[in-house]
């Protein structure tokens, strides 16, 4: 087994509190709405997503994969961290044993904030995580967050 890393940063014009709470805290019911092609549905089978939480989030149409069981982690309002990890489904491929991502919003000096994500993969045997399938994700991941910024954008009173 082998443990890869992947580290990435993005800057968004949202304050880290509001960002963190649209797109963590409430990503679970506003992602599937306003991007339903990455997330049909989002739903807990343990806990409410405190961590320990199990939760299943099944992909929109336009996904390759079908569904992902995810365990919370960590969960961190006050330090607007957030870690999680896939342990479960096609989005593993067979190859993978979990992918643990921790994400960290943290206040930008033009008041908006910036979004530091570390994802690890975790390996089975003698797989190697290729450059092209973490640029896949990662874009994946941008798509999704470049929505709810949008959404916020578009919606200044919500949150």
């Amino acid at each position: 087994m082998g443990v890869f890393t992947y580290e990435s940063e993005v800057i968004t014009a949202i304050p880290p509190a509001k960002m963190f709470k649209a797109c963590i805290v409430d990503g679970d019911t506003l992602i599937p709405k306003i991007v339903p092609q990455a997330f049909k549905t989002v739903e807990y089978i343990e806990g409410n997503g405190e961590p320990g939480s199990i939760k299943k989030v099944t992909f929109g149409e336009g996904s390759q994969f079908n569904y992902m069981k995810e365990k919370v982690e960590a969960l961190d309002k006050d330090k607007l961290v957030y870690r999680y990890s896939v342990i479960e489904g096609d989005a593993l491929m067979n190859k993978l044993e979990k992918i643990t991502y921790e994400t960290k919003l943290e206040a930008s000096p033009g008041g908006g904030s910036i979004c530091k994500t570390s994802s690890k993969y975790y390996t089975i045997g003698d797989f190697e995580i290729t450059e092209e399938g973490i640029k896949a994700g990662k874009e994946k991941a941008l798509q999704i967050f470049k929505a709810v910024e949008a959404y916020l954008l578009a919606n200044p009173d919500q949150y």
